[in-house]
């Protein structure tokens, strides 16, 4: 087992920890003046459900997230006897970027270091056509049935590749990532799938051997997205629904659930206003010309058809572990990042795009309400998994144990035979709070600023009662 322990370093070398103080955020200020009108302007009328309670549940968790008064753990130096207190996190799974990025690292660190092997590893990222989107936002059995699709198309892709040089038997392993965002914090759920780029084939005495994989060219990248296409087409035929699901009068689970959600998801997959005198318009931009239409890049290895798109360009070599987690961080990250967040002097708000479109826009704007309805939109169910693993890397294939430890053992078993190693003892899952800050910031969050002894966590206050009762002493 790989346990993570960070040296101690002088104040003087270790950037210094500073909790963070939420309540500051544009963010959490936004959602504490307008949440309850939201709620009030999206309660069901006539007897109709409004929001879902694990929308509401996710706002008001969010609103207790980082602060003292809700409860905290008291970490102690053991030298000089400085405290500090640690506010507890939502553990929020859709908009919180505190709860979000922890997440990320987390989830980053552990397929880097106990799951994906040291092979070559490309990205396969699928975009779906719109009306496909709002109906996977909230059937995740349609979800998991799109994307069983594509992870055979592309198992099926390797097999026939690695076949065609004369391997027989191979097989590959893939994890996907369900992002449901896009870059303006709209509803988007597609798939971002990281494929170990070749196939293992099994040796006489049941070692692992793996063959990388010739890069796919535009051809082959257009023939595996219209091959998913259409079997995408087939799953919804025999679910009842149409093609293009634009037929009226299907059965729509979201809307019988919560009206109000169905349209506020709607909405936000095209890119619109849900609530209020604007509803139905787009949503503002600045900086380009809203008459002008999103023209979507084309470049290496893309494809384009009928809304589909699948993009294959992004390749991590074996040994290049850094670039690996980067990557795993970028599949994983929250949808929004505070610093992109700013307050309008008319009260509204401005999102800056990471990258500007091809019309210009450099910013969304969003009235408060209208902002939340976006945020609500984005919230997962509970109980859903937004991580998949098919092939090798599934939870119960039989090679998964060897797949997982390819390649982490001693140089010198690696140098005696580079292609065929034995697996190694994977490491632990929960990574430690101040293991992942110091592996993501560098920042030893347990280090003393006082003294630079070490600090531990003395008692965990979950009384709010008592924690406001320390707050005042």
């Amino acid at each position: 087992m790989l346990v993570f322990r960070p040296m101690p370093l002088p104040c003087s070398v270790a950037p210094s920890y500073e909790p963070r103080a939420p309540e500051t955020s544009v963010l959490y200020r936004t959602i504490q003046a307008h949440f309850e009108t939201f709620v009030a302007r999206t309660a069901g009328e006539e007897g109709r459900p409004g929001l879902p309670g694990f929308v509401k549940r996710e706002f008001e968790a969010f609103l207790r997230c980082g602060i003292p008064a809700h409860g905290f753990a008291r970490v102690r130096c053991d030298g000089c006897a400085f405290e500090r207190l640690v506010p507890f996190s939502c553990k929020g799974r859709g908009f919180c970027p505190s709860c979000g990025g922890r997440r990320m690292t987390e989830h980053a660190a552990h397929l880097v270091e106990a799951v994906l092997p040291r092979v070559p590893v490309r990205q396969w990222v699928l975009t779906l056509p719109y009306r496909l989107r709002y109906r996977l936002a909230w059937d995740h059995g349609l979800t998991r049935a799109v994307l069983g699709v594509c992870a055979r198309v592309l198992q099926d892709f390797y097999i026939r590749s690695a076949h065609q040089l004369g391997i027989a038997r191979g097989r590959t392993g893939m994890l996907t990532v369900i992002q449901r965002f896009g870059s303006g914090v709209n509803l988007n759920v597609h798939f971002h799938t990281l494929v170990l780029d070749g196939v293992f084939t099994e040796r006489p005495a049941g070692r692992l051997r793996f063959h990388a994989a010739a890069p796919p060219s535009d051809e082959v990248v257009a023939h595996v997205l219209g091959t998913i296409r259409h079997r995408v087409r087939r799953v919804l035929a025999r679910r009842g629904l149409e093609p293009d699901l634009a037929e009226p009068g299907l059965a729509d689970g979201l809307a019988d659930v919560s009206p109000i959600l169905a349209r506020i998801a709607s909405a936000s997959v095209q890119g619109r206003v849900a609530l209020g005198q604007h509803a139905g318009t787009p949503v503002g931009r600045l900086g380009g010309d809203p008459t002008e239409p999103a023209l979507a890049a084309r470049g290496p290895r893309q494809a384009h058809l009928d809304g589909f798109d699948l993009h294959a360009n992004v390749r991590v070599p074996p040994n290049d572990r850094a670039r690996l987690e980067h990557l795993c961080r970028y599949l994983l990250r929250p949808p929004l990042a505070q610093d992109r967040l700013r307050l309008r002097a008319d009260g509204g708000l401005a999102i800056r795009l990471k990258q500007a479109w091809r019309d210009g826009t450099t910013h969304l704007v969003f009235e408060p309400l209208e902002f939340l309805a976006k945020l609500a939109a984005l919230t997962p169910r509970p109980e859903i998994n937004l991580l998949i693993y098919h092939g090798v890397l599934a939870p119960h294939a039989r090679w998964r144990p060897q797949v997982v430890g390819y390649g982490r053992v001693a140089l010198e078993t690696a140098a005696h035979d580079p292609a065929e190693t034995r697996p190694g003892p994977p490491p632990r899952r929960n990574w430690p709070w101040a293991a992942l800050m110091r592996r993501t910031f560098a920042i030893d969050v347990l280090a003393c600023p006082n003294c630079g002894g070490r600090m531990r966590v003395i008692a965990m206050i979950e009384d709010p009662v008592a924690a406001r009762q320390i707050l005042a002493a």
